[in-house]
């Protein structure tokens, strides 16, 4: 959907294009804006011009980015933007791109400004409209080491910072505007409301798109993708591929098998569960590979953790196609892709084009599997795909399960695996995320499980002395899986959990909770 040959896209009549410079924060300019109702595209900003004209975006957005426009290398704007007759609003580098593109100026060796500041808006405009008034102040987040020095004819200075004169600038005849500041940032304040007067009260956007019509056109192109062949659809129990999942059976119905791969290193009662829940309350045709010994034996010795992803990786493809080829006949894979694996994958500023994501995150299926791709999810951001599941019918346990990783308990346990230490781990892993249920804890946590230490210790219990393992829990918090911060569980909740553990998982004599943001990379907690 984001190269030279790529399909229409799903949105509606009210489309807003965001042109990515290679920002952190280009996500989130679009998470901001699709909150507010308006289906909106991230493009790389050197995408082909010709496709502007079959998207026919309502406004633009010129997101920030890393480079400097003193430099001869720095992306620039592709002048059919500003010829399109839409609205264009610069973010950052975005206004300093429009700014060289129109005549302005751009120098670097001012003061910087990164973090929160201060700032003032100085004359009214449209995009300040029922959110500031003349003269007030207020804190915002700024991440630039150049400025605008001379604006570009037409263009008027609305706002101001200690370090940029420029902050906030317009040109109403033509609807351009640019900030310094990041609207789409919680640091600043009243962000999100002055996107909405851009998208809204000068595109003229309504705010009509959602996830019903989304999913009634995702269902529609599915059936006309497919035709009267039949589908195949990878399934691991996570939100994305069952959603993908419900999609695909609602467009084709028995035309859709889905393969699960059970590799056994999954959390305690989640392949049963899975197989009920497609077979018998979905009523979906799936074929169940019990691939535990297989996996297990390839993985004996393998204390890596890139090695232990990439044995995975490796022989879920193999298990994969060997299935595939039971069933014959199959003309597409369906696999439940999100926005910003796409993005990631085209971004001018990221690594490797990844064209095909497995739903176990381990690697891609091959080119020479043949198949054509089904990828209804590939538009939207993995909070959009939860309420999506929820208008599908699918159980609250689906779709708001903690994030899980493909490689599943391999990459959390530290040194070899054993039948024996995933015994341990899936018992107590149980255990933790039961006491978290019913303390009301689960949704307002990201992501929680158990880790089984590299190390055995000595402890007393009861009238004797043990050497079993260590086990460290971890709980963070996140709105987008970016960053974590350790959740603050009460030391009375620790202490049941504890102790539930120690007294119901033999072979663990000691539980300690890791309150750190980012943990240890040997251990993998995405």
């Amino acid at each position: 959907m984001h190269g030279p040959d790529a399909a229409p896209s799903y949105s509606a009549a009210e489309r807003v294009l965001i042109l990515d410079f290679g920002s952190q924060f280009t996500q989130l300019i679009a998470r901001r804006v699709r909150e507010s109702g308006v289906y909106c595209e991230i493009w790389p900003f050197n995408a082909d011009p010709g496709r502007l004209a079959s998207f026919a975006p309502r406004a633009v957005i010129l997101s920030g980015g890393p480079a400097s426009l003193t430099e001869g290398t720095a992306p620039r704007v592709p002048g059919a933007i500003f010829t399109a007759g839409v609205p264009v609003l610069g973010i950052c580098y975005g206004e300093q791109a429009m700014c060289a593109a129109l005549g302005g100026a751009v120098e670097s060796g001012h003061a910087r400004e990164y973090g929160r500041a201060v700032f003032e808006l100085t004359a009214p405009s449209p995009l300040f409209a029922g959110v500031w008034e003349p003269g007030a102040r207020a804190d915002v987040w700024m991440s630039h080491g150049d400025r605008v020095t001379r604006l570009p004819p037409g263009f008027r200075a609305v706002g101001v910072s200690e370090n940029a004169p420029f902050a906030a600038i317009a040109d109403e005849a033509r609807r351009f505007y640019g900030l310094m500041f990041h609207p789409e940032v919680v640091h600043t304040a009243n962000g999100a409301a002055l996107l909405r007067n851009f998208t809204h009260a000068i595109a003229g956007c309504t705010g009509s798109w959602s996830m019903a019509g989304f999913a009634e056109t995702a269902i529609t192109r599915i059936r006309a993708m497919a035709g009267e062949g039949r589908v195949v659809c990878g399934l691991s129990g996570g939100v994305d591929s069952a959603v993908t999942a419900l999609l695909v059976h609602r467009a084709i119905g028995e035309r859709l098998t889905c393969i699960f791969v059970d590799h056994g290193l999954l959390r305690e009662g989640e392949a049963a569960e899975v197989v009920g829940m497609f077979r018998d309350r979905f009523n979906i045709r799936l074929q169940h590979r019990d691939a535990g010994v297989l996996f297990l034996a390839a993985l004996e010795g393998v204390t890596d953790p890139e090695e232990k992803r990439k044995t995975v990786g490796r022989l879920f493809v193999e298990v994969f196609e060997e299935e595939a080829k039971k069933l014959g006949g199959a003309s597409h894979l369906a696999q439940g892709t999100l926005y910003p694996d796409v993005i990631e994958s085209i971004s001018p500023a990221g690594g490797p084009s990844v064209t095909i994501k497995s739903h176990h995150n381990v690697g891609g299926l091959p080119e020479r599997m043949g198949f054509a791709l089904i990828e209804p999810l590939r538009e939207l951001f993995k909070d959009e795909v939860r309420v999506l599941g929820r208008a599908l019918g699918l159980p609250e346990n689906i779709v708001g399960r903690h994030p899980f990783p493909g490689p599943g308990l391999a990459i959390r346990i530290p040194g070899a695996i054993t039948v024996e230490k995933l015994a341990l781990l899936r018992r107590a892993d149980a255990i933790f995320l039961e006491e978290i249920r019913a303390a009301g804890l689960y949704d307002a946590i990201w992501q929680a499980f158990a880790v089984l230490l590299p190390v055995r210790t000595v402890g007393v219990m009861g009238d004797g002395r043990s050497y079993d393992h260590a086990l460290a829990l971890r709980a963070v918090t996140s709105s987008d899986g970016m960053t974590a911060d350790a959740y603050p569980f009460a030391p009375a909740f620790l202490s049941r959990v504890a102790g539930r553990i120690v007294n119901e998982v033999p072979g663990i004599n000691r539980v300690t909770y890791d309150v750190t943001s980012k943990p240890p990379g040997t251990i993998e907690w995405e």
